[in-house]
């Protein structure tokens, strides 16, 4: 774990509301020279904080206005499965986000798709993977929608 000091938390803030700020914006909204702030934030990706800096777009603007959170239960648990299902996920469009849980169920994914024949498209690639039991949630309404992480 790094630590972080108020700078670097002001910093990491900023770039969390808008990662095409300059150096120079960010130094002056933290009060440091353009030299003092670049060498942070080469420090903190260096580190392995700032993974990557991204734009995020609006997926019902380009057509993908249904989120599905898919929950999948399987009854293999050998490392050739897992690979084949790591392969499968990382290749369907869509897919957002995997994540492999504890508890009852397997796997969560997150996806986005145009409409409901969008999701049987990515339904008939995932089951490829010999899955047991496949349940999908659909979102009828956003609530809260973050990439932002709490930095105390």
């Amino acid at each position: 774990m790094v630590v972080l000091d108020n700078q670097d938390k002001q910093l990491l803030s900023l770039l969390q509301g808008d990662a095409s700020l300059s150096v120079g914006d960010l130094a002056e909204r933290v009060a440091l020279s353009k030299s003092a702030c670049w060498r942070r934030l080469q420090k903190l990706e260096e580190a392995g904080v700032i993974r990557q800096r991204v734009t995020l777009l609006d997926p019902a603007s380009i057509g993908l206005g249904l989120t599905v959170f898919i929950t999948i239960r399987t009854n293999q648990h050998n490392a050739a499965w897992v690979e084949q299902f790591r392969q499968i996920v990382q290749e369907v469009e869509g897919v957002l986000e995997v994540y492999r849980l504890g508890g009852q169920l397997d796997y969560l994914l997150k996806a986005v798709v145009a409409d409901m024949p969008g999701y049987d498209r990515l339904y008939q690639r995932l089951i490829a993977a010999d899955l047991f039991d496949v349940s999908a949630s659909f979102v009828m309404e956003e609530i809260k929608a973050t990439t932002a992480l709490p930095l105390g």
